[in-house]
């Protein structure tokens, strides 16, 4: 019988790019092959397809090529999404606090993350910038009972949390001890959550030659 062909997923396990791409592969309920890479050490096979070299990359049975964790989110879902994660009439939300997450906020936590790296400001000056992300989302999240765009979970929820925690955990405490309450909540929920839990398991990295692992 001849094997059948699953999508292969290269990924990073703390990455928060290939974080998103897990989640919505896992929540879909899609069978995959996970190659867990180690970035100073890509494999040949992952950057034969995806010359740029960045996490995460899924390639499908056809050949087909995803290299953008966005674009992997909304593939997942167009196979199955049980809790309508991405419908209308808010498909234009999601994707215009997506789109601000990733090109307006990310910068700055990368400032602020490796503060070293960017000596011209203290880290306190980006942690400023990030914070002015957070007031966004905390408002948003109080409107929404709890959610970002609608009183349940959407793609931009989980688009963003990877995001936000790895903010957060920079500098823990400082975070914790804000005022920003429904994002602390939020971000709690999600880390305590089953879906995170199946997401960051630990995973050896991929040898050639080793027996695939599949997830989820």
């Amino acid at each position: 019988m001849t094997e059948t062909k699953l999508p292969i997923l290269y990924s990073f396990r703390r990455c928060p790019y290939a974080m998103r791409a897990r989640l919505a592969i896992a929540y879909s309920g899609i069978k995959l092959e996970l190659r867990e890479i180690v970035l100073r050490n890509k494999p040949e096979e992952m950057l034969a397809i995806s010359p740029k070299g960045t996490v995460p990359v899924l390639q499908l049975p056809s050949g087909e090529v995803i290299d953008e964790s966005i674009d992997i989110m909304r593939w997942a879902l167009t196979q199955q999404d049980p809790k309508s994660w991405y419908s209308e009439p808010y498909i234009s939300t999601i994707e215009s606090l997506i789109t601000e997450n990733d090109q307006c906020f990310k910068p700055w936590l990368d400032r602020y993350k490796y503060a070293d790296r960017y000596p011209e400001q203290p880290e306190t000056y980006y942690r400023n910038q990030c914070e002015a992300w957070f007031k966004t989302l905390e408002s948003l999240l109080e409107a929404n009972k709890g959610f970002l765009v609608t009183d349940q979970i959407t793609l931009a929820d989980m688009a963003l949390l990877p995001f936000i925690r790895q903010c957060a955990h920079v500098d823990l405490a400082w975070f914790e001890s804000t005022q920003y309450t429904q994002l602390q909540n939020w971000l709690n929920r999600f880390k305590d959550s089953e879906l995170f839990s199946n997401i960051m398991q630990k995973y050896p990295a991929w040898q050639r030659d080793d027996p695939k692992t599949l997830f989820p």
